[in-house]
């Protein structure tokens, strides 16, 4: 069934956009579902099956609650979709894919006074009587209906709901939020040393390369490219050559055959010849010395997002 393209939204805390509905396995239903089961299903994943979400090409990337997408089509129980807040190549309009429907709301129309994005690991959206709604995580955009001196009332798939004020950060736009500096960047990423990596994954349940840099600079006011491909072509070009005049933020990129190929990862410049990344399936968010390391040598582009 052809809908036409129309705005909706995510209404599960993430949802993860698929290459195909053919994509998601029999194991991967907790995580398809509405409400979705994120913790669980990944939980339950062996490093096989994990690896598998990149090996297998699964998985493109995920959507927040209450992210806008454009819906090309229906078929059946799946969407397709553009993520309209993820810039890509694939698509000039956005980030596109497969997405269940039972993930997905047809958006209202409202004339917000702002909107808000979680500024706190996770936080907890309450109901208007004050009875807990749902847990949304870092980065959560929704549109601000009015506040008090506690709480932003804000619009959510859900109805009206109130999300505590110490927990989130204001503009009047995407393009308003305050830009802050390449150290608070640094600070953000911080906050996820340890944490799973997962492939497409673009929450505090696990971040792949791309999506790390993608977040942690968007909770900074900057909205980047979704893939590291096209990260590596924006920003501020910075020599390779001159390791003096990297600076701490900067985003570093890698590529296959020591660094003359497809690029093939990005992590953040953490000075002292250090690198803040979240690496590959099986491992976590580090810090780790590049001297000596095999990524030494396939460095290929130095970026520069946020001074």
């Amino acid at each position: 069934m052809s809908t036409g393209v129309h705005e909706w939204v995510c209404c599960v805390k993430v949802a993860t956009v698929w290459t195909e509905p053919a994509s998601a396995r029999e194991l991967d239903v907790p995580g398809i579902s509405n409400p979705v089961l994120l913790a669980e299903w990944l939980e339950a994943l062996t490093y096989k099956e994990r690896l598998a979400l990149c090996d297998e090409n699964r998985v493109q990337t995920q959507l927040l609650y209450g992210e806008p997408v454009l819906v090309e089509k229906i078929e059946g129980d799946w969407a397709k979709i553009i993520a309209v807040w993820q810039p890509s190549k694939k698509d000039s309009r956005g980030y596109p894919g497969w997405v269940p429907v039972k993930q997905l709301k047809k958006s209202k129309c409202l004339n917000p006074i702002g909107i808000v994005r979680v500024s706190a690991v996770k936080a907890q959206l309450w109901d208007k009587k004050e009875k807990p709604l749902l847990i949304v995580p870092f980065n959560t955009t929704l549109p601000v209906i009015s506040e008090d001196a506690s709480y932003f009332y804000v619009q959510t798939p859900h109805g009206e709901a109130l999300l505590q004020k110490k927990y989130a950060d204001v503009a009047m736009s995407m393009e308003q939020f305050a830009k802050r500096s390449a150290e608070e960047v640094i600070v953000l990423g911080e906050r996820y040393l340890d944490l799973p990596y997962l492939w497409g994954g673009m929450s505090p349940y696990g971040y792949d390369c791309s999506g790390f840099s993608y977040n942690m600079l968007k909770a900074c006011g900057y909205l980047i490219p979704r893939d590291a491909s096209d990260q590596a072509i924006s920003g501020e070009e910075i020599s390779i050559h001159d390791m003096a005049s990297w600076k701490k933020g900067d985003l570093l990129f890698f590529a296959n055959d020591e660094g003359t190929g497809r690029v093939r990862h990005v992590g953040f410049y953490y000075g002292n010849g250090q690198l803040l990344h979240s690496p590959s399936t099986g491992k976590t968010i580090e810090i780790m010395e590049l001297d000596g390391s095999k990524l030494e040598k396939e460095i290929c582009a130095v970026r520069r997002y946020a001074v």
